[in-house]
Formats: C-alpha cells, sequence, structure tokens
C-alpha cells in the first residue's frame, strides 16, 4: 500500500541533514536473524518510534489498513517489497508493502495484512509466521496504517496481481537496517513542509527508490531492531 502524493519526483527534492548529535549505528546483528526476531517479538525493549503522522495534505475520509513487512528467511533475511503497476492512475511505479484497507470480513489488521499480500501476490498466508505489529503509521491522506511483521518460509511462488503490481523484489533486510542507507529529505508543498526518508537500493543496474510512508514504517522498525 502506498499514499496518495502530490505530483513530483521524489528524487529531485533535496536531502536535509539531521539536526542533532545522535550517532545511528547498524542494527544489532543478532536481532536480524529468525531466531533474533522471535526473541525480540516475544520480549520487545523499550522504545520510541521515529515517525507516527505525516502533515495532511488530502480531504478524505480516515481509513484502516494494514501491510506486511513479508521477512524471508534466507541465508540473509531479505524484505519483499512491491512495484506498483504503471498503469495506475496514482502512485503508478512507486515502491511499496504489499498491504491495504481493511475489510469488513477482517478480524484484525494481520487478517487484511495477510489477505492483501496473498491477493497482490499470491503470498500464501499459511507460508508466514507472524512475529507482531509495529506502532501504527498515519498517512497524508489519512490512512490508519498498521505494519504486521511476518517471517515467510522460502520455496514459495510469487503470482503478481498484474492491476496491481508491475513487480515483486527483494531486498537484504541488514541493508535496510544500516541508517547510512536512510536519506531525509523536505518539501515545501502548499505552505506546508512535508519530510520523509528515502532508503534507495541499487538491484543488479536499476534503483528501487523506496520512500515515503513505506520508508518511514521501516524507519520505524530500524528503531526496533537498534533499541
Amino acid at each position: 500500500m502506498t499514499q496518495l502524493l502530490p505530483a513530483f519526483d521524489p528524487r529531485l527534492v533535496p536531502i536535509v541533514a539531521d539536526t542533532d548529535d545522535e550517532v545511528l549505528l547498524p542494527a544489532q546483528a543478532q536481532r536480524l536473524t529468525p531466531a533474533g526476531l522471535r526473541e525480540l517479538f516475544a520480549r520487545p525493549p523499550v522504545w520510541t518510534p521515529e515517525l507516527r503522522r505525516e502533515p495532511k495534505f488530502a480531504d478524505r475520509q480516515p481509513a484502516e489498513a494494514a501491510v506486511l513487512l513479508p521477512l524471508v528467511m534466507r541465508d540473509e533475511l531479505t524484505l519483499i517489497l512491491t512495484q506498483r503497476a504503471t498503469h495506475l492512475s496514482t502512485h503508478s511505479g512507486q515502491i511499496a508493502l504489499p498491504g491495504g484497507k481493511l475489510d469488513p470480513q477482517d478480524a484484525d489488521a494481520t487478517a487484511a495484512a495477510l489477505r492483501e499480500a496473498h491477493e497482490e501476490i499470491g503470498l500464501m498466508p499459511e507460508r508466514v509466521e507472524v512475529l507482531g505489529t509495529l506502532p501504527v503509521y498515519v498517512t497524508g491522506t489519512s490512512f490508519t496504517v498498521t505494519p504486521v511483521v511476518g517471517l515467510v518460509q522460502p520455496g514459495f511462488e510469487l503470482m503478481p496481481n498484474p492491476d496491481e503490481v508491475d513487480d515483486v523484489f527483494e531486498v537484504p533486510l541488514a541493508y535496510l537496517m544500516n541508517p547510512l542507507h536512510h536519506r531525509r529529505h523536505a518539501h515545501d508543498f502548499e505552505g506546508v513542509v512535508r519530510q520523509w526518508y528515502s532508503m534507495p537500493y541499487l538491484d543488479g543496474d536499476r534503483e528501487r527508490f523506496i520512500w515515503g510512508a513505506t520508508a518511514g514504517m521501516l524507519r520505524n522498525f530500524y528503531r526496533l531492531l537498534s533499541a
């Protein structure tokens, strides 16, 4: 799922320096494993999410949503991400986590995240070991998003829905959980300064520009893993 955004190229928005003296280190290596994550969610440390709410820039009714952070248990954990279909009228080509709005039949955010991942990319719910959730993230379009973290057994065959997804790819979790790869941007939109993170990833000769709400939720995940 991604949020509605003004029409601009986020790659061209200036990078701004952090204003504090905090020295950020990569997430602890022992937590970047299935066993480490199971232990972390079973006994979570005291921590504070960095990002909770974006400045509102769209007039729409609030809606509950959920996304899945599917972590594949390869030799090193990887995160499944999607690239939205280019024929979509909004957010075409943007990087996203599988997910969407809660439906009336969904028991909770976890059920919604698993259902959406199955509908979008063909990931079977029974292959996902749900570990827990991250704090909700409110987008500028009033989506209240619950990120659901899960471990995925490898050996699956994905079937992206062409109506929603152009591509599915994986990024090493260690790359995303290294703050050296986190860039903060600022953009003035209709008198409101919006700030967000990006985490560009070079996939072969192709840049995967992860940014906005997706990067914000991953930044919070980093804060948990480094607590």
